[in-house]
């Protein structure tokens, strides 16, 4: 039976995107572009299974749809710059079997100007068709929030950029069906950049909060007690958070200007941010160092290893590079995550704790950096024999705050 949508690529925006149209009733084709993509729980598996959704192998499947969305990643390449190579794969498959109405969708993070200048081709070259006038070309920036249980896809306004008024009326019609909400953007350009501004937006308040946790520990000032007065405010303010490092898939470097030419207050930003491992370490020295202790030798136990609370994907995550940086001073470091039941640093398995309580009242120091729903955070800053919280989330006066 021939699906209605096909989903290319099946990582962190395919998949939400897969869920939400079988959950709308459209029958949905999952194919593959990379063999490092998103999985499914077993539970969510049957849940899509019985609403249609299958994954295909054969490209040829992909030619037997009304439409179809590429969600391929666009990872750094070693240049710094975006790697399109898997949005060329998908496009190239694609665009061989593409058939004349079929309406073409790109979610992929990408520099403005990349569907016109870059998919365009690729797809026209390869199916003899034109976009515009044979097929519907149109670019939606991807708002998936992994693990936000507040706003669903169906909850969540959809931009939509489309070459031609008709494209973007094919795209409306199509996420119609999936969200209450559409917003039409005068065309790709300006949907492209909606991405990179909602991107980079996050970041440089992040970067912003982060100067002002370091500041406000010079000062001796409770940040988060700051945060909670400042947020009641009813304009012109809005509460972003410190923590240990800025992870995810969209960095803010990701989606700079191709131009070479960055935008100085997101570079400043990305700046701000990437130094915020190296001042976790900062911090746990020093407070090792007032206890009494060194870090050579020190056992340290980290809390949360993925980028964001109670989900397992860990791209980007700060413990990476703050495990390493222990390490190199010599410290012993071990690891708790109920999402992640092996975690490897440079290569080496890092001995996972069984027991969280045990684990953190044996621990030197234990280092939340992230605040899984799972974590008893009042009882982990009674067992911790020292406790240094990133994240604001223990109680008053428990624990050490970043």
């Amino acid at each position: 039976m021939p699906a209605d949508l096909a989903v290319i690529g099946l990582g962190h925006l395919g998949l939400p995107l897969a869920q939400a149209a079988v959950a709308a009733g459209i029958t949905t084709l999952g194919y593959r572009t990379g063999p490092e993509e998103g999985s499914l729980t077993p539970a969510e598996l049957r849940r899509m299974l019985s609403g249609g959704f299958r994954t295909a192998t054969n490209p040829a499947e992909l030619g037997r749809v009304r439409t179809a969305v590429i969600c391929a990643p666009t990872p750094l390449g070693a240049d710094g710059t975006l790697d399109l190579g898997q949005v060329e794969s998908a496009a190239r498959t694609l665009a061989a079997r593409l058939r004349p109405h079929t309406t073409v969708i790109l979610e992929s993070p990408v520099h403005p100007g990349t569907t016109e200048g870059f998919l365009r081709p690729l797809l026209e070259t390869g199916s003899g068709l034109r976009a515009g006038r044979d097929f519907h070309l149109a670019y939606s920036p991807s708002r998936v929030d992994p693990g936000n249980r507040d706003f669903t896809p169906a909850g969540t306004p959809k931009v939509i950029g489309g070459l031609t008024p008709a494209c973007t009326e094919s795209a409306a019609a199509f996420y119609g069906r999936l969200t209450d909400k559409v917003v039409r953007a005068r065309g790709p350009r300006e949907a492209e950049t909606v991405q990179v501004l909602e991107t980079n937006f996050r970041h440089v308040n992040i970067a912003l909060v982060n100067e002002m946790a370091v500041l406000c520990h010079d000062l001796g000032v409770d940040l988060w007690d700051v945060i909670r007065c400042a947020e009641t405010k009813p304009f012109g303010f809005q509460a972003f958070r410190p923590g240990p490092g800025v992870g995810g898939h969209g960095l803010a470097q990701d989606l700079g200007s191709p131009s070479g030419r960055p935008l100085r207050m997101v570079e400043l930003a990305r700046q701000v941010n990437d130094h915020m491992p190296q001042y976790v370490i900062q911090r746990a020295a020093a407070l090792l160092n007032e206890h009494g202790k060194s870090a050579r030798a020190a056992r340290v136990l980290l809390l949360g290893v993925t980028y964001k609370a109670d989900i397992a994907d860990q791209q980007g995550a700060p413990a990476h590079e703050i495990a390493v940086r222990l390490m190199e001073l010599g410290a012993s470091v071990s690891y708790h995550d109920p999402h992640v039941p092996a975690w490897s640093v440079l290569g080496r398995p890092v001995p996972r704790a069984d027991s969280l309580y045990e684990a953190a009242a044996d621990a030197d120091l234990t280092i939340l950096l992230q605040q899984h729903r799972t974590y008893d955070l009042q009882g982990l800053s009674v067992k911790a024999q020292l406790l240094l919280d990133t994240r604001g989330a223990t109680p008053t006066g428990a624990a050490h705050r970043l």
